[in-house]
């Protein structure tokens, strides 16, 4: 389908401004409401800001790397813009739903397109006990923290706490903890994407934990944590033919 509609995001790093320059005046710029695509100017962060952004548009969205990495994004090219998006694959992302109730009772709710992470809040290690689909899978996980990582965050914040990188198409979640304790050097594990993940924290007084999903807003204090697939949520992301996600995922695992 033509992509003839754009709306340029750009995040505020000097080189994401000026590209974001040079793209309206060659493409002009539409509204969110009236575009046919989203281009995300900036790095991956900025990607999954944007993606936060309009997620209920169910628009498209096709970044240029305007930052470092850019795992999510396609290289910056600035010219014949409207044929490569058009040209592009597309993959479909299922973010993670975050459930966090804090040791006052309130309760918390946010999507998470990379990872759900608990992490100690004081000088102790968190201890947490790990419940699947109801079930207690370990009473007792002694760590610095522990997270939940769909395939498209895998190669993110789980990966720097040696989790694995999962396919995209494989439909599970990596369970990582950060340095695990007790017990010890355990290597967490790989989830069926249907499952529910709920996280009880022990000794919440003496050993405090906070809830983070995409690094989006922390939540203090929890005393529980449940996390699960949001798959009413579908995050469109496009990339140039020969780099999608899942070539880079296989990649990475090769660098």
């Amino acid at each position: 389908m033509p992509f003839d509609r754009i709306a340029f995001m750009a995040s505020t790093a000097p080189a994401a401004v000026e590209a974001l320059h040079v793209l309206t005046a060659r493409y002009g710029q539409v509204p969110l409401e009236k575009a046919d695509v989203v281009v995300a100017l900036g790095g991956d962060g900025f990607m999954l800001q944007t993606l936060h952004e309009t997620e209920a548009l169910a628009l498209p969205v096709y970044g240029m790397n305007c930052g470092t990495i850019g795992f999510l994004m396609n290289a910056y090219q600035p010219g014949d813009l409207p044929a490569r998006v058009a040209q592009a694959e597309e993959a479909v992302l299922n973010p993670l739903r975050m459930r966090a109730v804090g040791v006052d009772g309130v309760v918390h709710e946010a999507l998470a397109i990379n990872e759900v992470s608990l992490l100690r809040a004081g000088p102790q290690a968190a201890k947490l006990r790990v419940i699947i689909d109801g079930r207690v899978r370990m009473e007792e996980l002694v760590c610095d923290g522990a997270l939940v990582a769909t395939p498209a965050g895998s190669t993110a914040y789980n990966y720097s706490a040696h989790g694995p990188i999962l396919p995209i198409g494989a439909d599970v979640l990596a369970l990582t903890a950060m340095a695990a304790f007790r017990p010890r050097r355990w290597r967490g594990a790989l989830l069926p994407k249907t499952v529910t993940v709920r996280f009880e924290v022990l000794e919440a007084a003496k050993r405090p934990v906070m809830a983070d999903a995409d690094s989006r807003g922390s939540v203090r204090a929890v005393a529980s944590v449940e996390v699960r697939s949001e798959p009413a949520v579908r995050h469109r992301i496009l990339f140039d033919p020969g780099h999608g996600l899942e070539e880079r995922l296989i990649n990475e695992q090769f660098v």
